[in-house]
């Protein structure tokens, strides 16, 4: 298998890695939360910065924490979409500029593969085919892998993420930023089913729903709805109990989609990843439905769910072991489609 240095700076996590096929022989992330955390998001300028300032001495660390000379790799990747134009380019340059001044195959990598690829970082990792449920920051999606580089999504959320959903209700519920580890731990001791919550649903112009899709508006709307009638009361507010509903409707309408569509598609295996697959009702949630529906089920390692460069780094040893390398004149996107991931891997690049 191959070996190769991995680069991921898509958002706000600076990371490096050094991947031999699917084993991590040295990982490295720098995260940006307490400096986004003043402005409640991440500002795109200061993450662009400060990737600038993180990612050398990340490549220092990994490549010294494997052991390993520039020389005895086998290929230099990076994330080169979607993302934040101006963080996207960090990895990308430095990533191009490292295989060319070495002589090494460069490996443009999508970031959402990337994802998709942690699951293979498990000690049992799934065989295809199977679903996929992305959650993230910024994606929430069904994806059906029948090979490596072969991908069809099947459902996605047609307004905000599921991590963004939890971005903005912990806004409102006055907790911290990101929202995700800030509910789940505000929902400690909590009671998930004080607070009847929408379970939103998309409808077809047709007539009828989506199966598979999600939409995350409506039950923002309930919850700021439940806080200001609270707050008209005059009554103190029970964060942890409105912390918890609304955590456990978000994981019981990702896996009961989730669920539908792995049985609709006939595919045996279920596996969840991204940022938002570190959620422990969530990950719960999940092996005890697939449990009780025969389905088997496969979670990303914890220390891989959110952004890092090891999952980049499967991804592209998949890739090379193929015989397949992206030109150094690749650039960056913004957004990309999953399913053409496999185009960053030919010539003349499509970007």
């Amino acid at each position: 298998m191959p070996t190769v240095l991995a680069l991921e700076t898509s958002c706000d996590e600076s990371a490096a890695a050094v991947v031999h096929g699917r084993t991590v022989l040295a990982s490295a992330v720098a995260s940006q939360v307490e400096e986004h955390a003043r402005w409640g998001g991440v500002v795109p300028e200061i993450a662009s910065r400060r990737h600038v300032e993180a990612l050398p001495g990340l490549i220092e660390q990994v490549m010294r924490g494997s052991g390993l000379a520039m020389a005895e790799l086998d290929g230099i990747a990076a994330t080169v979409c979607p993302g934040l134009a101006g963080a996207l380019l960090v990895a990308s340059v430095t990533g191009r500029t490292l295989a060319r001044l070495h002589r090494k195959p460069f490996l443009g990598i999508h970031h959402l593969e990337g994802h998709l690829c942690s699951a293979q970082l498990d000690s049992d990792p799934p065989q295809p085919p199977y679903l996929v449920l992305l959650v993230s920051g910024g994606h929430t999606e069904l994806v059906r892998v029948d090979a490596p580089g072969q991908y069809r999504r099947l459902g996605r959320s047609h307004d905000d993420a599921a991590g963004e959903a939890f971005d903005k209700v912990a806004r409102l519920l006055g907790l911290g930023y990101p929202g995700g580890p800030a509910i789940a731990a505000a929902a400690e001791g909590g009671d998930p089913h004080r607070f009847a919550l929408p379970k939103g649903r998309v409808s077809r112009p047709e007539g009828g729903f989506y199966p598979h899709d999600f939409s995350f508006s409506g039950l923002k709307t309930a919850m700021l709805r439940q806080v200001r009638a609270l707050e008209a009361s005059g009554a103190m507010l029970p964060v942890a109990d409105l912390a918890a509903s609304f955590e456990q409707v978000v994981a019981e309408v990702l896996v009961e989609r989730s669920c539908r569509c792995a049985r609709d598609q006939g595919l045996g295996t279920l596996v969840l990843v991204g940022g938002v697959a570190a959620n422990q009702r969530l990950r719960r949630l999940l092996e005890v439905q697939c449990r009780e529906l025969g389905l088997r089920w496969r979670l990303a390692p914890l220390a891989y769910c959110t952004d890092n460069a090891a999952m980049i780094g499967v991804a592209a040893c998949q890739w090379l072991s193929h015989g397949t390398d992206s030109s150094t004149a690749l650039g960056i996107a913004a957004r990309w489609p999953l399913e053409q991931a496999a185009d960053l891997q030919v010539r003349p690049a499509p970007f």
